[in-house]
């Protein structure tokens, strides 16, 4: 049986430790500032697009690693006749999965199957590490794709935002709705599903506050979740936030293992600093 390779690209937002321990293969998408286009997580780390996005007022763009580079990356797992499974964010979001199967096509290597996620971040991870899993315990790539697609409706991603300001330079909400949610004290939690994001509940009040309020709407989810794992994803909070919300989801005494990553370039150049989300699978 030929070994099963996981690809991914960067906004599945997987640790280094945990991208080790799996054997994942990361393909870094770009965050564009100005005219200088940059590999995530490999030349620009999200601190040094805060910076730079506050400094010029405006966002990064972001965009796909090209078809040329892809190929470059992929191709040793093809000449080594490898079975390639590639977890790509979400078609509605990104051309990454498109890529992927062109180079599937033009290469005529059947033994890539493509995984749109429908999702973002460790709403990516959480499928990556499934699969991983199944891998290892010698399930063969055919199966893992029609588990893991099988599944990924179950993911449940979401987020707090701390500020608005990002989302607003980025044309993903109006600068009078980032001026009254500032004003106001209001956090909307953002939530993926079909492979979208939308505005779920807005919280009110500081964010440790909002964050408290957050876990605690989540909590009959969380109880109905797979717990072999949960995520907590950030964009730079501080450290007490997230020890206080790893320590709310502790004490459901639930999951077997918590795990906590920060987000990479993209999803940082698009949420801003201070974000933080729980994503799990749903039973």
């Amino acid at each position: 049986m030929s070994k099963v390779r996981i690809i991914a690209d960067s906004t599945c937002d997987l640790s280094k430790e945990l991208v080790e321990k799996y054997g994942v293969t990361v393909i870094p998408l770009c965050v564009v500032m100005g005219d200088k286009s940059y590999y995530d997580g490999v030349e620009v780390s999200p601190d040094e697009i805060y910076a730079w996005a506050d400094a010029n007022k405006t966002t990064p763009k972001t965009a796909a690693l090209s078809f040329d580079k892809t190929l470059e990356i992929i191709q040793p797992f093809m000449d080594a006749k490898e079975d390639i499974i590639f977890f790509g964010i979400s078609g509605q979001m990104s051309t990454t999965c498109n890529i992927a199967r062109l180079i599937s096509e033009q290469e005529e290597y059947d033994r890539l199957f493509v995984i749109d996620s429908q999702n973002l971040s460790t709403g990516i991870g959480l499928q990556i590490i499934k699969a991983c899993k199944m891998a290892e315990a010698g399930v063969d790539a055919e199966t893992i794709v029609k588990e893991i697609e099988s599944a990924r409706g179950r993911v449940r991603a979401s987020f707090i935002v701390d500020t608005l300001t990002y989302l607003s330079r980025g044309g993903r909400c109006t600068a009078v709705t980032a001026l009254l949610a500032s004003a106001l004290k209001l956090h909307p939690m953002i939530v993926v599903k079909d492979g979208a994001m939308g505005v779920g509940k807005k919280f009110r009040g500081k964010m440790p506050v909002a964050l408290t309020s957050y876990v605690n709407e989540l909590k009959p989810t969380l109880l109905n979740a797979e717990p072999e794992r949960v995520f907590i994803t950030h964009s730079g909070c501080d450290d007490a936030t997230v020890d206080m919300v790893k320590a709310m989801l502790t004490e459901l005494n639930y999951f077997d293992e918590i795990l906590i990553t920060r987000a990479g370039g993209v999803i940082s150049s698009h949420c801003g600093p201070g974000t933080l989300g729980v994503l799990f699978y749903e039973k």
